[in-house]
């Protein structure tokens, strides 16, 4: 084979939470009372913008979390040997952006180095300038005429691009709309461009233009610049930043899925139990809480990173390294923030477990545990819900702050934290490097406020008490 494919653990649990994702989506097709609440969030023109940008950051995760070693070269009746770096698809996707690297600073867009160096001319003098990039601009013969116009013209090119492919999604779109409403083509592109349906398929071609008109410039002009720029060991910024997508949807999500066990089962147990069994629950968390959490998790991250050091012969490649110190970091992550959650289900129990119909379930002598499934749990799936959507954001954000103050991911594992560490010192040079922050920055906003938006939706729709009539 031309590749080994390999499997990290956070691939594997990505994968099962991919998996589960789909049971849940076909178990709420089935039920019309879980389908209304999906299908307000869907109507919201919010909603669907968010989940469209969502969506594309998942596709880049997913892609991302394709795994394999490439074969090495060899002559023939040789076995096959493969390479101890771990790549993934999204890599084969952008082999120029990982592979052209150059010596150090560039600013985005540039064709030179950033800062000035001794160059040797052809004549043996040597003089201070900035040197031409490797790769950045290398087409141009003279880029101090001709950088201008070539930037104009890719971006142009992205521009037609990206106008041409939201041409043809709309005909499509409303091509399937005209057929789902037994309605002609024109009527039904009207209606989408004027926005006269119930789901908000003009907020989803509006997202879906802008995301394709910046995905097809920022292309075209990867393909000839650094777009933007390059960091202190000349890697493409811009690479960087695509990579730490991944790092960002694996903290805001598995850790989520440590943190529900522990929230659900002990928020309703000291709910409807109360009792010895509240206050020992109460003084467990209560406790929890008045430990920083911030010393708890990088005492966790050090042990964790002693055991790794002294167990070099466990992990074979410095990815699977990695990605054991990642998937630590959203256990230790996971244990010291369900508490918030486990406090709300907590006193909502007390509150259902006063309802009428508990104690009707109660008096005709229904068990404990079957009370709590079939009616104290499903009153509470829209608070674990809103609330599990909203602390995604909060988790990336989180994971940005530890690995900034260097207790986070593994510092040769690409994220926004890393990135934002790396750019504390090159903020205080001169000149300034400032694009290796902005960035992160960038990703790291559109990725939080889609997940801010989807959770107001999510919000709004499963809601009872805020919903309007």
């Amino acid at each position: 084979m031309m590749f080994k494919p390999v499997m990290l653990w956070t691939d594997t649990l990505i994968f099962l939470l991919l998996a589960g994702t789909a049971l849940f989506t076909w178990y709420v097709r089935r039920h019309d009372h879980l389908r209304a609440p999906w299908r307000r969030v869907l109507t919201n023109p919010t909603g669907m913008a968010a989940v469209v940008v969502l969506a594309v950051f998942v596709v880049i995760g997913l892609l991302d979390s394709l795994h394999y070693r490439p074969a090495l070269a060899l002559k023939a009746g040789q076995p096959v040997q493969y390479g101890v770096e771990v790549l993934s698809v999204l890599d084969a996707m952008l082999p120029n952006l990982r592979m052209h690297k150059e010596k150090t600073y560039s600013a985005p867009l540039a064709t030179h180095l950033y800062t000035k160096e001794t160059i040797v001319l052809a004549n043996g003098s040597t003089r201070r300038d900035y040197p031409r990039l490797k790769y950045g601009g290398a087409q141009l013969a003279d880029p101090h005429t001709q950088w201008t116009r070539d930037i104009v013209q890719r971006i142009a090119l992205g521009l037609i691009e990206g106008l041409t492919l939201t041409a043809l999604l709309a005909l499509l779109l409303a091509a399937w709309l005209a057929r789902q409403q037994a309605s002609g083509l024109s009527a039904a592109l009207v209606r989408l461009l004027r926005g006269g349906n119930a789901i908000p398929w003009r907020s989803l071609l509006l997202t879906c233009a802008t995301l394709l008109v910046l995905g097809l410039v920022m292309a075209q002009l990867a393909t000839a610049y650094h777009v933007f720029g390059t960091d202190k060991v000349g890697q493409d910024v811009l690479y960087s930043s695509l990579k730490s997508i991944r790092t960002g949807l694996v903290i805001g999500t598995l850790t989520t899925l440590v943190m529900l066990p522990f929230a659900l089962l002990l928020g309703i147990v000291a709910g409807y139990f109360r009792g010895w069994v509240d206050d020992l629950i109460q003084y467990i968390y209560t406790t929890l809480n008045s430990i920083p959490g911030v010393l708890l998790i990088a005492a966790a991250v050090l042990i964790m990173q002693v055991y790794i050091e002294a167990h070099p012969g466990v992990f074979d490649t410095s990815a699977a390294r990695s990605d054991v110190r990642l998937l630590f970091l959203c256990l230790i992550l996971g244990v010291t923030s369900w508490t918030g959650l486990c406090r709300l289900l907590r006193g909502e129990t007390l509150k259902l477990r006063e309802q009428e119909y508990i104690q009707a379930a109660t008096a005709f002598g229904v068990s404990h545990w079957r009370i709590i499934t079939r009616h104290i749990l499903p009153n509470l799936q829209h608070l674990v819900l809103i609330t599990v959507v909203m602390d995604f954001s909060g988790l990336v954000l989180a994971e940005a702050v530890l690995s900034y103050v260097g207790v986070g991911v593994d510092p040769a594992m690409y994220s926004w934290g890393n990135m934002i560490n790396s750019a504390r010192l090159e903020m205080a040079r001169e000149p300034v490097v400032w694009w290796q922050l902005s960035a992160a920055f960038v990703f790291m906003f559109a990725l939080v406020l889609a997940a801010n938006l989807f959770a107001d939706s999510v919000r709004d729709a499963f809601d009872p008490r805020g919903r309007v009539q």
